[in-house]
């Protein structure tokens, strides 16, 4: 019975420990790491999106989905303790409930990390295009090597988005030279980034005029399901910038003290985080407002849409903040800060990287365990005998993600992203309450408090913020995993190792891969 193939949570864990990769982050580079995800895109760069669905409710936005966050993190920090190993949500839905199941979700990982990534990579473009080239060098960089196609929501003259192309393969190389050096690249990003949007809310939020928070639901709370509009349908988009927690908890494998430090980074990460959110979102709303386009029939133009860019393109719009494609950096500039404001953009032109880094960090990383566990071809979880980490996922992954930055918007490309995200964290909580039941004398560094209304309340919040995304964005979900599934049946249901009664490495693979450790 395919339900049947459960992993063992012992043989996960000697797995790890016979074909492991190598174990070098603490607490603190835990902690930056979600940080780093977190903060960037969703500040950085859907701020423009999150307004155009939701106008000043923006910030209700930011707290529903950090809500939401909230309950979810606190069931992974329970489970990733348990299971300090990589695969985040996949593998624990391998220990819970079975290989199929496991193999959609990991499969979702890979769709979230890699266009999540990309997204990150198109809005790194808009801030270089912006303030390295535009106000610094006086290039104005041609359109059709600025955006994408107009016909799928990039810009009038657009043809592909360069400069997103190019910052993709750098990560990527980054990403294979090895994790300890690219976690302490993103140390350094991370202060920059902090810094700098410390300094935009001291400098906004003086300056704050409560009218510009009227009206503060121009689209309402609830714009309707598929719609994508509303507090809550902009709570949807921006959703996936949260998902630095999740990061987190797939670099427990390479984690001293995975028990101790994986709670601390999930949870510390995410309230860190959530606070500046809504402060950052109220300085940009409350200075030069955050009003979005309406179409003829009262509602806002879709974000990431041809229609909306047509709009953007036009004198009478291009100021506001919904047409930014440098929103911090803009705001800035429009209260005249607009020496600060090229700093901020010079601080995302830096430190949005390192978002890109640990979603690509987070997606190899998953390619690598299924890899490991044989449901892809084993080739791909080759560890580099010098730089320790699995180089050719890495090199497919980076590829993949650079062609999707070509071509697609930031707002299309998020809102695909959590698609995945959603079911995901949905698994994660499920996987938790039934571990209570089935496992229940297992020691658990982290336990979950009150699990039997946290678990619920993760499985409903995702739920809601699906049917909230756009109805192109949610179609993406059953589409790529029915893709996912034949490729299952066709080659890994076959090769799988459980399924071949092989619930430890091959000695082959241990031969190839010899265990690394400090």
């Amino acid at each position: 019975m395919i339900f049947g193939r459960v992993k063992p949570i012992d043989a996960i864990l000697a797995t790890a420990e016979k074909k492991s990769l190598h174990r070098s982050l603490g607490a603190l580079q835990l902690t930056l790491f979600g940080i780093g995800c977190v903060i960037g895109t969703g500040i950085f760069v859907l701020t423009s999106a999150g307004a155009q669905k939701a106008g000043p409710g923006l910030m209700l936005a930011f707290a529903i989905a950090g809500a939401i966050c909230i309950v979810a993190a606190l069931c992974y920090a329970e489970i990733a303790a348990m299971l300090p190993v990589a695969g985040s949500a996949y593998t624990y839905t391998y220990s819970v409930m079975g290989e199929l199941l496991a193999w959609s979700v990991g499969w979702a990982l890979v769709l979230e990390y890699a266009v999540a990534a990309s997204a990150v990579s198109v809005g790194w473009s808009g801030y270089f295009s912006g303030t390295i080239l535009n106000e610094f060098l006086g290039i104005q960089l041609p359109a059709y090597l600025a955006a994408g196609p107009l016909a799928l929501g990039g810009a009038p003259g657009g043809l592909i988005n360069l400069p997103a192309v190019v910052i993709a393969l750098l990560v990527t190389w980054l990403l294979m030279i090895g994790t300890t050096e690219s976690a302490r690249v993103n140390a350094v990003l991370v202060a920059i980034k902090v810094t700098a949007l410390t300094a935009f809310i001291v400098l906004t939020l003086p300056q704050v005029e409560m009218e510009k928070f009227n009206p503060f639901l121009p689209a309402g709370v609830f714009g309707g399901f598929g719609s994508g509009i509303g507090a809550v349908g902009a709570a949807a988009t921006i959703f996936f910038a949260y998902v630095g927690f999740d990061a987190v908890s797939t670099a427990a494998e390479e984690t001293r003290n995975p028990q101790r430090n994986v709670p601390i980074g999930l949870i510390g990460s995410l309230l860190f985080c959530t606070i500046f959110y809504i402060l950052v979102a109220a300085g940009a709303v409350g200075t030069i407002g955050g009003q979005p386009i309406m179409g003829p029939n009262g509602i806002p133009f879709p974000a990431g849409s041809a229609e909306l860019a047509r709009q953007c393109a036009m004198p009478e719009y291009s100021g506001m903040l919904v047409c930014s494609n440098e929103a911090l950096a803009h705001v800035l500039r429009q209260i005249g800060f607009s020496g600060v404001g090229n700093m901020l953009g010079i601080a995302a032109f830096v430190a949005l990287p390192s978002v890109i880094l640990i979603l690509l960090f987070g997606q190899t990383r998953i390619f690598f365990v299924m890899s490991r566990d044989g449901l892809l071809p084993e080739g791909l979880s080759k560890i580099h005998p010098k730089w320790k980490t699995p180089y050719v996922v890495t090199a497919i992954t980076g590829s993949v993600v650079a062609f999707a930055a070509a071509f697609l918007p930031v707002g299309q490309l998020a809102d695909i992203a959590n698609a995945g995200t959603l079911y995901a964290f949905f698994m994660v909580a499920l996987a938790v309450m039934l571990l209570r039941k089935s496992e229940p004398n297992r020691p658990r560094p982290f336990r979950t408090p009150a699990l039997w209304l946290i678990g619920p309340l993760t499985m409903a919040g995702c739920v809601f913020l699906f049917l909230n995304l756009p109805f192109e964005a949610m179609i993406v979900l059953p589409t790529w995993a029915l893709i996912g599934f034949v490729i299952y049946f066709a080659y890994g249901y076959r090769k799988s190792h459980l399924g071949q009664g092989l619930v430890e490495v091959h000695e082959s693979d241990l031969e190839q891969n010899a265990p690394i450790h400090d």
